[in-house]
């Protein structure tokens, strides 16, 4: 007897954990448009949009800007495998998962991997920075901007000055701060930038955007030694987003709707108005946070406007507070892993997500279901961050 099956019916979801984040209806409603085929000029047309838009959220000139058909795993592993040759140094920041994810990537490809060591969630010096850069001397340089397992920022400019001035590459994890803080490729000197879909661009995961400068891309045609992946080898999807259009794979068509119709909700807010509003929904849930008796595991002024990290209260199991927020309010946070592993909470306030209302709803369920598992907060949350709103109107 053949089961049965009803349609896709999900619950209903608010997305408030680093990813995916929330979509916007019409980009929904651009994923449903008739597909067309992957050579048909209509979807080329489609990838010039997606190349300008990207470019404005980079901040860069770059000709090579356009999204990876894969998700943001997929962007790290083209940066890494176009430009870390078998032999190569590769220099990784290392205070996070995804930039021991780099680290085992280069590994991979055969580079001598050299690693700037701090504890998850601490960032980096600009003295500590130039001297591993000049002490190491590599060839290519590997920093995660966005760190999505701590919500620390690690600010590019001195990496980048630094790994020109011994001839390096530089490659920046852009995956939670594309779209809701600066980037800005050009002026910081990154050389390399990789992103998702699913995090503060508001579409859903499946494509990775990506950016290369003239630089990069000169050293890339000029390499000799063969890329051990063809599937995300950056001269042949040149040619294929390139004017000659020369087949390379069939890209997903429904997805660069979808990531076109985001980027154009981003350009119609403007981009210093949504990296505000990030930064002002940010602020107010901290406030909440605190007001409630709770510390963020980043110190204040390495915070990512989109990820929070508040520290778990003791005598707290994480788990059972995202179960009941999930299980009562279909509310999604996730914890934190590896060594911050039931010690923090990862809050993504980022995209169509980041609004004054998620952040009050979020506080207050926050609070109830700290107040079932026995935590007694001294104040109220949501009332410190309507108080935070409020003052920011005066």
């Amino acid at each position: 007897m053949h089961k049965k099956y009803s349609p896709v019916q999900p619950p209903k979801r608010l997305l408030m954990g680093p990813g995916p984040s929330m979509v916007e209806p019409r980009v929904y409603a651009a994923m449903a448009q008739p597909v067309v085929g992957h050579l048909d000029p209509y979807f080329f047309e489609i990838m010039e949009d997606v190349h300008s838009l990207l470019a404005q959220v980079y901040g860069t000139n770059n000709h090579f800007t356009m999204a990876i058909s894969g998700t943001g795993s997929a962007g790290m592993e083209a940066a890494v495998s176009n430009f870390v040759e078998d032999g190569s140094k590769l220099a990784v920041f290392a205070s996070g998962f995804f930039a021991d994810r780099i680290a085992e990537m280069g590994r991979r490809q055969g580079a001598q991997v050299v690693r700037l060591e701090k504890p998850w969630g601490v960032t980096f010096s600009a003295d500590e920075s130039r001297d591993f850069i000049k002490r190491e001397k590599p060839n290519v340089v590997a920093y995660v901007h966005a760190e999505t397992s701590t919500g620390a920022v690690n600010p590019g400019e001195v990496i980048c000055e630094a790994a020109r001035e011994v001839g390096a590459l530089t490659i920046a994890d852009c995956v939670t701060s594309l779209g809701t803080m600066p980037v800005e490729v050009d002026r910081t000197g990154i050389d390399i930038a990789y992103s998702c879909s699913q995090k503060g661009l508001g579409a859903p995961p499946g494509l990775s955007p990506l950016t290369a400068s003239a630089r990069a891309m000169e050293w890339l045609h000029k390499r000799t030694t063969q890329n051990h992946s063809w599937y995300l080898d950056l001269k042949l999807l040149d040619e294929y987003f390139g004017a000659s259009h020369r087949y390379h794979h069939t890209a997903p068509i429904s997805m660069f709707y979808a990531l076109r119709e985001a980027l154009v909700v981003v350009s119609e807010e403007g981009l210093e108005q949504r990296y505000e509003r990030h930064r002002r929904n940010h602020l107010a849930f901290v406030a909440g946070m605190e007001a409630m008796g709770m510390s963020m595991h980043v110190a204040a002024g390495h915070r990512l406007p989109a990820l929070n990290t508040p520290v778990v209260p003791a005598g707290i199991e994480d788990m059972k507070i995202r179960k009941r927020l999930l299980d009562g309010d279909g509310i999604e946070i996730l914890g934190g892993f590896g060594p911050l592993a039931g010690k923090v909470f990862r809050v993504g306030i980022m995209g169509a997500g980041s609004t004054k209302e998620n952040v009050l709803l979020l506080l207050e369920k926050m609070e109830d279901a700290l107040k079932a598992e026995g935590y007694a907060a001294p104040a109220s949350g949501r009332a410190a961050a309507e108080k935070y709103y409020t003052s920011r109107l005066t």
